[in-house]
């Protein structure tokens, strides 16, 4: 009884400190500004094409790089072939150093949004996305320490 009520307590005195921060994956004032630089979540009947990437516990994506068309719905699949947790989260640069920060002070944080899917071990998942904007979107595994040792990669959003 006493180990739950500090847990409790833990729990609060960590939503109260990190506002947002457990509901529903959202950070203090939200994702929405961040998610307009890159694009939108897809519509899944939209899809264009699908692209397959592998997770690995070297730190490294055995896709860092791949285009696509601006205005493009595109199914990412990341596949985990670790023995670590990974996940692929869509952004910009300064966006996902900024968030690969804050998961270092927070590593029990977890995130439900649209530009990211997260896959444990020997498990698949997938996000859909519209790629809105030519330009570049980057993206990296944001768990500590794996943005750090390069787990990151670059997506070329081509003009039409």
């Amino acid at each position: 009884m006493q180990k739950a009520l500090q847990t409790s307590l833990i729990g609060a005195a960590f939503a109260i400190a990190v506002p947002g921060a457990i509901a529903a994956g959202k950070h203090a004032g939200g994702h929405d500004d961040e998610w307009a630089k890159i694009g939108r979540p897809g519509d899944p009947g939209k899809v264009v094409h699908t692209v397959e990437i592998g997770a690995y516990d070297t730190m490294r994506f055995n896709h860092p790089h791949f285009t696509v068309k601006r205005g493009e719905t595109v199914r990412i699949k990341l596949r985990n072939a670790g023995q670590l947790p990974h996940e692929l989260v869509l952004g910009d640069e300064k966006s996902l150093r900024e968030h690969a920060e804050l998961m270092r002070k927070h590593p029990e944080m977890q995130h439900a949004d649209p530009n990211q899917v997260g896959v444990a071990p020997g498990k698949t998942g997938e996000l859909v996305w519209q790629f809105t904007k030519a330009g570049t979107v980057h993206f990296a595994c944001l768990h500590p320490g794996h943005y750090e040792a390069g787990m990151k990669g670059s997506i070329t959003v081509a003009a039409r």
